[in-house]
């Protein structure tokens, strides 16, 4: 982890006004069906995308749809934070969207189905209600889309 004296001083400040009120806390919800029932969706915030889709820029609250069937060589990653190892990502897709872990839990009967959409989000520098607008628009494809379960991997 960078120390923020270490930072560059347009970085430190930016980092230092990003303090914002703590997120209230997560509304309970209880489990209305097992997972072998339920349809899930993976959400990133490690800023993947296609190829031949635009990167992401720096404090971009907007978001990819990454398609179902999609192969883990058709992505790339373009999260911009200093402090952010992409060597596991390299590595294996799985490490910050795993796909192909979700894919064999389907096969396995211990998960009901894949959406056939996932999102991706850039993570780095984008505060909470910046994103607002774009979250509320990705929960009306996957209520769309039959699913009740999200999977969450925040970079």
């Amino acid at each position: 982890m960078v120390r923020l004296a270490d930072l560059p001083p347009d970085e430190r400040a930016h980092l230092i006004a990003k303090n914002s009120e703590p997120l209230r806390p997560a509304a309970f919800v209880a489990a209305r069906k097992p997972l072998s029932q339920r349809r899930v969706a993976l959400v990133t915030t490690a800023g993947l995308h296609f190829r031949d889709e635009p990167s992401f820029d720096l404090m971009d609250a907007s978001y990819r749809v990454i398609a179902g069937d999609l192969r883990g060589d058709e992505l790339v990653m373009s999260h911009s934070s200093v402090n952010f190892d992409r060597g596991g990502f390299q590595e294996d897709l799985n490490v910050v969207f795993p796909i192909d872990r979700f894919r064999e839990l389907v096969e396995e009967g211990v998960v009901g189905s894949l959406a056939g959409q996932h999102f991706s989000f850039m993570g780095s520098l984008v505060s909470p209600p910046m994103l607002e607008a774009s979250a509320r628009q990705v929960a009306a494809v996957l209520r769309k889309d039959g699913v009740d379960t999200v999977f969450l991997t925040p970079v």
